[in-house]
């Protein structure tokens, strides 16, 4: 869902094309008969993102005809929607993978609230341990900022990114740049591959720059936080806990009803390009904890500071009534005050627990185990704040809502309600493991 309104305004294959060598006055003659810019009809994506089935989104704003739902060049993959995770399209139409070369020393800028921060730092990460050549396995610098999608040089002073002041997060990207490119380009010696830290982050809450040679940075010890509740930690106001103490009973579970026709709504989180239907940044997510269909685990207050920076890993063990459903989780700093800050959110379909290139269905209130995919970020969570997750089953719009029916999903107008448990026991320790730094 993350890219369709963007897609909207891209994928229009139909416009005209021109010469590239055609001249300004030809240009100037057929911009009578062409608007050379055109600016789509607005869609209210509020509404539009609702449509079902999803295939037919496209059509139902009236817009053109492209990668999404309809007929491509073969070299593209065609139907995008209709993909599995495992289509050998994805690779006709340009994403990286592991067994390609990367043959470039790289700057790479991410952002604590923009879509791709995890799976840009598993790369990074990926280049600088298997490039072939040595010299450019060296020189791969990452820079992360906590700003939204593109928005590095809109940091000021009081840099407030949704509701959260993250405080001065300026950093001098023109010189980084130019001195990027002068060195590797016109072989300035700037020295800049000397000075450059491996990696510079920001650290929310800290709310300052930090750096390190390595991602996640060292000294990040791995510690495990484990759901426990008495069995209703649903709703802000219920008994969820998030505690170091593995649980002791032998049977502790909590459940929630997911509805794919009344879904958990986005707000805020790593996203862009959703045409305004979900604000990117931190917001205070306590009035939407009031609903029955989110779980909500919370550590006692911290008697001392921690920095939790890295990546963020995730056990559930889950059981359903329906054959595939979603699980997602998402990470909060939860002020003394009460206002809780989202920091990242991931999901999980229940059919690809075993891997992407299969599909395993799931049977009726079978215990399974689902190692959710993972979380990056970087916050200081001081003395006095609570470290919580949320697990519920949807976060619509970012994510596409299961329909629960173990079909294609994309084709389907109509879902079935699931009754989605979290079990949390000796036998089954869903589990949350934080990089800490102390």
């Amino acid at each position: 869902m993350l890219f369709f309104s963007w897609l909207y305004g891209v994928q229009n294959t139909q416009r005209p094309q021109f010469s590239p060598d055609i001249e300004r006055e030809d240009l100037i003659r057929l911009s009578r008969y062409f608007d050379l810019a055109p600016e789509m009809p607005r869609v209210d994506w509020t509404k539009a993102l609702w449509h079902l089935p999803v295939q037919d989104l496209m059509r139902n704003v009236q817009g053109p005809i492209g990668i999404f739902a309809d007929s491509a060049p073969v070299a593209t993959g065609g139907r995008m929607i209709q993909r599995t995770p495992d289509d050998p399209a994805w690779y006709r139409g340009g994403l990286y993978h592991d067994d390609e070369p990367f043959g470039v020393p790289s700057l790479w800028f991410m952002s604590w609230y923009d879509v791709s921060v995890g799976p840009n730092l598993a790369l990074f990460n990926h280049v600088r341990h298997n490039a072939e050549d040595s010299e450019i396995a060296e020189n791969q610098f990452a820079v992360i900022a906590p700003v939204t999608h593109c928005a590095y040089t809109r940091a000021s002073e009081e840099t407030i990114v949704g509701e959260r002041n993250l405080g001065d997060a300026r950093l001098d990207y023109d010189a980084l740049i130019y001195g990027w490119f002068d060195y590797w380009l016109k072989g300035a010696a700037n020295g800049i591959v000397d000075t450059l830290p491996k990696v510079r982050y920001y650290t929310m809450g800290l709310n300052r720059w930090q750096t390190s040679s390595t991602w996640p940075p060292e000294g990040a010890e791995m510690v495990t936080y484990y759901l426990d509740s008495g069995g209703k930690a649903n709703t802000i106001s219920g008994d969820g806990r998030l505690t170091t103490r593995a649980p002791e009973s032998a049977d502790g579970s909590d459940s929630f009803i997911y509805d794919p026709l009344n879904p958990v709504p986005s707000h805020g989180g790593n996203v862009c390009c959703t045409g305004g239907a979900v604000q990117a940044g931190s917001f205070d997510q306590s009035e939407i904890e009031q609903r029955q269909d989110i779980l909500v685990y919370t550590s006692d207050p911290l008697d001392e500071g921690i920095e939790v920076s890295g990546t963020i890993e995730i056990t559930l063990h889950v059981s359903s009534d329906a054959r595939d459903t979603d699980f997602t989780v998402k990470l909060l700093d939860v002020y003394p005050d009460g206002t809780a800050y989202n920091l990242d959110e991931t999901i999980q379909r229940a059919r690809y627990r075993e891997g992407y290139d299969k599909q395993v269905f799931m049977e009726r209130d079978r215990v399974y185990e689902l190692k959710v995919s993972p979380m990056s970020t970087s916050n200081y969570f001081a003395a006095g704040h609570r470290i919580r997750i949320e697990v519920s089953s949807s976060n619509f719009p970012r994510f596409t809502r299961n329909l629960n029916t173990g079909g294609k999903n994309y084709d389907e107008k109509e879902g079935v309600i699931a009754h989605n448990s979290v079990h949390h026991s000796r036998r089954y320790p869903s589990q949350i493991r934080l990089p800490v730094l102390r």
